[in-house]
């Protein structure tokens, strides 16, 4: 199987962008989300690998200032792909990067707008926006409530300097958690921090800390990664000469207890892996369409897309991407139907680490078999399984990859 983004195979995108009529007849049967991708950030943080670029290093051929311009052609062009058969209002809408905030306020009201007056927003509808904490100021996350935005994820990372210098954060240790506080005084509904445990010199204080602000800022939703080092970052050529070492797996996983432990007692519950949230109502929505197989339409570069079992994702570089759309031309690089075995393994994978868990009538002969031996080693809980699903306990979610591979031999 193909993975989006890393290898270029599939078959060719249509000019137009059209889709099988397969794909377009249940549009939306499991909700309808849309994702942005802002492809700009001031400064690389050295452990990222995301499809991010900074001023430098676009040259010409790549404005910011006409971004929202070149994503309103692609929302054009979306409508009319789903226009004979248009999915269901849109009920969430993530504006991910990069560093989204980095986009006017007006623009990203502007984008808004129009994502409503192709689909329409349900009423309900989640509207979040990531933000790194020096990006936002109180005036434009008024601008950005008024305009519809629930819901800010804020890249926090650690509450230590040492911490942060290491990752190349720019903003300073306190600079996060009075952002998350400006952002509920703005009237967002849902304010989420997020954390990476497990950088090279973090101590086990260092968390402590870290987690001790995140519920003193009186956020209602906390995502907690463990550090990981890709090829190709400044971090992981750092490690290469020896300058830092590597992550501990050993040490992820007392971060990880620890962040269960201090959440939890702060009236957190886990309902992904990686993700605490106060109340059902601060789960993140979006998230969970893409967890449980909903489709979404992926804007921007480098974006990725899911409609009625067909993914695919757009060209990476922002000037290749503007230059298709102002030919008139799909921005889409390539795609692929997923098959029967590739969309059970895909649920099976998601869904697993999801706190309601996978139902165990969805795995064949080997998965119930890798299923039983998943629950003698205590990585399942007996009670779910008593009832008919696989939920990991909490020994499980820090083996999660080893149960995948249990249910999928």
């Amino acid at each position: 199987m193909a993975v989006p983004g890393l290898l270029p195979e599939g078959e060719t995108v249509p000019v137009d962008g059209s889709l099988p009529e397969s794909a377009t007849a249940a549009v939306g049967a499991r909700g309808f989300g849309v994702y942005l991708h802002v492809p700009f950030c001031a400064s690389r943080c050295g452990y990222c690998d995301f499809n991010t670029y900074t001023a430098a290093e676009l040259g010409g051929g790549a404005s910011r200032e006409e971004y929202a311009d070149t994503v309103l052609a692609e929302l054009a062009l979306a409508g009319r792909v789903l226009g004979d058969t248009p999915p269901p209002r849109v009920s969430t809408v993530f504006v991910g990067g990069g560093t989204p905030t980095l986009l006017p306020a007006d623009d990203l009201a502007r984008i808004l707008d129009a994502i409503d007056r192709t689909w329409g927003l349900a009423a309900d509808a989640e509207v979040t926006t990531e933000a790194n904490p020096e990006s936002v100021t109180p005036e434009s996350l008024k601008t950005l409530r008024a305009a519809g935005y629930t819901r800010i994820s804020l890249g926090m990372q650690s509450a230590a300097p040492g911490v942060l210098a290491i990752l190349d954060r720019r903003h300073s240790a306190g600079r996060a958690t009075a952002a998350a506080r400006e952002a509920r005084d703005a009237g967002f509904d849902h304010v989420n921090l997020d954390l990476i445990y497990g950088t090279p010199g973090e101590r086990a204080e260092d968390f402590a800390a870290s987690l001790d602000e995140v519920i003193a800022a009186g956020v209602d939703h906390v995502s907690a990664y463990a550090l990981i080092v890709e090829d190709g970052t400044r971090l992981a050529a750092r490690m290469r000469r020896g300058e830092l070492p590597y992550p501990s797996d050993d040490v992820a996983a007392d971060r990880y207890l620890a962040a269960e432990a201090a959440l939890g007692a702060a009236g957190f519950s886990w309902y992904e892996v990686s993700n605490w949230a106060r109340t059902p109502a601060a789960r993140c929505r979006h998230n969970l369409l893409y967890w449980t197989g909903g489709d979404w339409w992926g804007l921007g570069p480098g974006a990725h897309s899911h409609v009625g079992g067909v993914r695919w994702w757009n060209v990476k570089h922002p000037t290749a991407y503007a230059g298709r759309l102002a030919q008139g031309r799909s921005p889409g690089q390539a795609r692929e139907v997923l098959t029967a075995a590739e969309a059970h393994m895909e649920d099976v994978m998601l869904r697993l680490r999801l706190a309601e868990g996978l139902p165990l009538a969805v795995l064949d002969e080997p998965g119930r078999a890798g299923a039983e031996q998943a629950l003698a080693a205590g990585l399942l809980d007996p009670a779910r399984y008593a009832d008919g699903w696989a939920v990991l306990t909490l020994r499980g979610r820090l083996l999660a990859d080893a149960v995948v591979r249990d249910l999928l031999p």
